[in-house]
């Protein structure tokens, strides 16, 4: 018995010296070498983030939320602004620049106004990181990468889901003038639903005028039959339109709110499309300190994709808890 343990502890014993020499090899002398951690870059990451959205809009103020707590995690400050009109939108951006932030993040429902603004901030070494819309352009104005859904792609599938429901004829209400991605989505939906379709154009800013002229729309032609609006203020005009003009027609929308997800339990909103916003915001801060520390980009040139995703009475329940705390 002796005998044998001493033989077992040889046995250990060489094989712990043949993994020490293993370990302690030529080739984990080069790992050590190679993975000596690099100074971290000095001082605070300052970003800005300048988006088209109004003031008091449910899906920014989700955006911003975003941005925010990345933000307050990684120690990031964040200066969010936003501002409807492309023009002053521009400006916003310029003064990020000559206030030399560390990042700009920019959505850019009206590229061509925005443009020579990022390009600026490019040429001034400042990251910028586009998100939402105008993906396409992204990459051609200097960005490091774009945050958001595939537009034409969320609003055909929309369509083919309003289709599958037995709809044959859809209104598809377009909020902000410009908007290139709000067109974008009522194209999309138009293949996606086969039948007809007709934009009605109407200004989020007055949400009466809103409501009227869906009601009107609904009461000129009865025969539509389900209204695709892009944005959940406009989905609860909408919804009170629909009732107003005594019409059946289904509503969907795009994007959600605490609103939205009420009305889909009650059964006054069929389905939304969700982009998951919260990460539109959150996503870019993080992406410019790994940039700024680590020189990490994302995405491969391609649009990192936050959506489509569907939210129905299927799943309504879950997804409502969060919307309820502003991060849905």
């Amino acid at each position: 018995m002796t005998s044998t343990r001493k033989a077992l502890r040889a046995g250990l014993a060489l094989t712990g010296l043949a993994l020490l020499a293993a370990c302690s090899g030529p080739g984990a002398e080069n790992t050590t070498t190679n993975t000596a951690a690099a100074p971290a870059p000095s001082g605070d990451l300052r970003v800005a983030v300048v988006t088209h959205g109004t003031a008091g809009d449910a899906f920014w103020n989700v955006v911003k939320n975003g941005a925010t707590a990345a933000g307050e995690q990684l120690g990031v400050t964040v200066d969010y602004h936003s501002d409807g009109d492309p023009g002053r939108q521009s400006t916003l951006i310029d003064n990020a620049v000559s206030q030399q932030v560390g990042g700009i993040v920019v959505s850019m429902a009206n590229p061509d106004a925005v443009k020579t603004s990022i390009e600026n901030a490019v040429k001034a070494g400042i990251p910028v990181i586009t998100i939402n819309s105008g993906s396409d352009k992204s990459a051609s104005f200097g960005a490091l990468a774009h945050v958001g859904q595939e537009e034409s792609v969320a609003g055909e599938q929309a369509g083919r889901k309003l289709k599958d429901a037995g709809k044959t004829k859809l209104l598809c209400v377009i909020h902000e003038a410009g908007n290139v991605g709000l067109n974008q989505r009522c194209d999309g939906a138009r293949t996606g639903f086969g039948g007809t379709v007709t934009n009605l154009q109407v200004d989020i800013n007055n949400p009466t005028d809103v409501e009227s002229r869906i009601k009107g729309a609904l009461q000129t032609d009865p025969s539509v039959d389900a209204v695709l609006t892009l944005n959940p203020q406009v989905a609860g005009s909408s919804v009170s339109a629909v009732k107003g003009a005594s019409s059946k027609a289904a509503v969907a929308t795009f994007d959600l709110n605490a609103d939205v997800t009420a009305a889909i339990k009650a059964g006054d909103v069929l389905f939304a499309v969700d982009q998951q916003q919260y990460e539109q915001g959150y996503l870019p801060i993080v992406m410019l300190k790994l940039y700024r520390d680590n020189a990490n980009t994302v995405g491969g040139g391609k649009p990192v994709l936050t959506g489509p995703g569907f939210v129905d009475k299927s799943n309504v329940d879950k997804v409502a808890e969060y919307a309820e705390r502003g991060t849905r």
